[in-house]
C-alpha cells in the first residue's frame, strides 16, 4: 500500500536539519523526494558520527530520498534545474534571504514555469527585518525566542536545550504547512509560496506554557513559571520523572509510593491544599524517591497509573520495553556504510502506512 502522499513530487534544496527533516517526513508518508546537493555536499554529511561522507544525522533527515548533485552556481546546469522545477509539486529551500534570487531563481520565475508549485522557504528570522541577514543555527534561535531563558538555572543563568529543538519544530511546522497547501491546491489548483521563520515557529511552540505569565495584556494573577514546577527525582540507582498536577494524579502517585503516612494528610487531597505546603511536599517526595530503586518506582507507577517514568540514558532508550514494544527504532540498509538505525515514522496510518527507506547514496560530495 502506498503512503498518504503517494504521487506527490518534492524537490528538496535544503540543508542541515530544518528543511531536510520536513521533507524526510513527506518521504516517509509516500512522497517522491529528490534531494539536490551541491558538489561539496550538504554540510550535515560531515557532522557527528559518520562513515565516509555519510553521517547518522544525514541519514536520519534524508531517509527515503533520491539524491542528485547539481550546482546552481553553474548556469549550464540551470536547464536541469528548470526540468526539476517543472516536475515538482513542492520545492523546499532554507537558504538565507536573497540566495535564490542571486542564483537566478526567484519564486516568481519558478511560479511562471510551474503555476501549481508550492514553494516553501525556511529562514532563521524571516525574509526581511533587522535580523534577516543573520546566519541562524538552532542555538541562536533558542536564544532569541526566549527558550534559553525558559531553561534558566534557579540563579537565572540561561541554558540551551541539548537538542536541535528549534530546527526540528520548524521542520514539523513546515511539513504541516506543505500538506495544508497541497490540500488547498487539490481544491483550487492554486500553488503558493510558504515562508517559515525558525524564530516564528519557536515562539509559537514555546508560548503555550513557557510564556503564560505574559499572555494577559491587562494583567492577571501570576503563576510560578511552568519550568520551575517540573523536576527530576534521584532514586537509589538513578533518576525518575513524576508529577501530580491533578488531584487524581496525586492519589495515583501516592498509591505508587505505597501510600506512605506522610502523604495521607487529608489537606493534601486537593491542589488548593497542596500549594501552601509545596516546599514541604517536595522535600518529602525527594526523600521517598531516594529510598527506592528505579525498578520499584516504575512498578508502582505502572500499577497505579501514575504520572512517572524512569530517566533513560541514551543507550537505555534502545532497550526500553515500551520503545521496543512500539517499534520506535528501525534499521535501514544504507548501502556501502551498512545498516543504520533510525527512528520509525511516528504516525501509524491504518490505510496508507508510512515507509522506512534509506537516504541518498554517498556519491559525489567529498571532503
Amino acid at each position: 500500500m502506498a503512503g498518504p502522499l503517494a504521487g506527490v513530487k518534492v524537490l528538496d534544496l535544503s540543508q542541515i536539519v530544518s528543511g531536510p527533516m520536513a521533507t524526510a517526513w513527506l518521504a516517509d508518508q509516500g512522497a517522491e523526494v529528490v534531494k539536490l546537493e551541491s558538489p561539496s555536499g550538504d554540510p550535515v554529511r560531515f557532522v557527528g558520527a559518520r562513515k565516509g561522507t555519510t553521517s547518522a544525522i544525514h541519514v536520519a533527515v534524508n531517509r527515503g530520498k533520491r539524491g542528485e548533485i547539481l550546482d546552481l552556481k553553474d548556469p549550464a546546469q540551470h536547464a536541469r534545474f528548470a526540468e526539476l522545477v517543472g516536475w515538482a509539486d513542492v520545492l523546499v529551500e532554507n537558504f538565507r534571504p536573497g540566495t535564490m534570487e542571486r542564483l537566478g531563481w526567484p519564486w516568481e520565475r519558478a511560479r511562471a514555469l510551474n503555476p501549481g508549485l508550492i514553494w516553501c522557504s525556511i529562514t532563521g528570522f524571516g525574509p526581511s527585518g533587522p535580523y534577516a541577514n543573520l546566519r541562524a543555527y538552532d542555538p541562536v534561535v533558542q536564544a532569541a525566542s526566549g527558550l534559553c531563558a525558559i531553561q534558566a538555572d534557579p540563579d537565572g543563568t540561561p541554558r540551551l536545550v541539548g537538542t536541535l529543538v528549534c530546527d526540528k519544530v520548524t521542520a514539523l511546522t513546515a511539513a504541516q504547512a506543505i500538506t495544508a497547501a497541497l490540500f488547498h491546491r487539490a481544491r483550487t489548483g492554486e500553488g503558493q509560496r510558504i515562508d517559515i521563520a525558525m524564530l516564528d515557529a519557536a515562539i509559537a511552540f514555546n508560548w503555550v506554557e513557557g510564556m503564560y505569565n505574559l499572555a494577559f495584556v491587562e494583567g492577571a494573577d501570576p503563576a510560578p513559571e511552568y519550568a520551575s514546577l517540573a523536576r527530576l527525582w534521584r532514586t537509589k540507582d538513578g533518576w525518575v520523572s513524576c508529577s501530580m498536577l491533578q488531584d487524581s494524579e496525586f492519589r495515583a502517585l501516592r498509591e505508587a509510593l505505597g501510600n506512605p503516612p506522610e502523604l495521607m494528610d487529608p489537606a493534601l487531597e486537593t491542589a488548593a491544599g497542596r500549594l501552601p505546603r509545596l516546599a514541604e511536599l517536595l522535600k518529602t517526595m525527594a526523600r521517598l524517591c531516594a529510598e527506592r530503586t528505579c525498578a520499584e518506582l516504575m512498578d508502582g507507577f505502572i500499577r497505579a497509573g501514575a504520572v512517572g517514568c524512569r530517566v533513560n540514558s541514551r543507550a537505555e532508550v534502545l532497550d526500553d520495553p515500551q520503545v521496543r514494544h512500539n517499534g520506535c527504532l528501525v534499521e535501514v540498509d544504507q548501502g556501502e556504510v551498512g545498516r543504520v538505525r533510525v527512528a520509525r515514522h511516528p504516525v501509524r496510518f491504518s490505510a496508507t502506512p508510512a515507509v522506512d527507506r534509506p537516504g541518498p547514496a554517498p556519491d559525489g560530495p567529498q571532503r
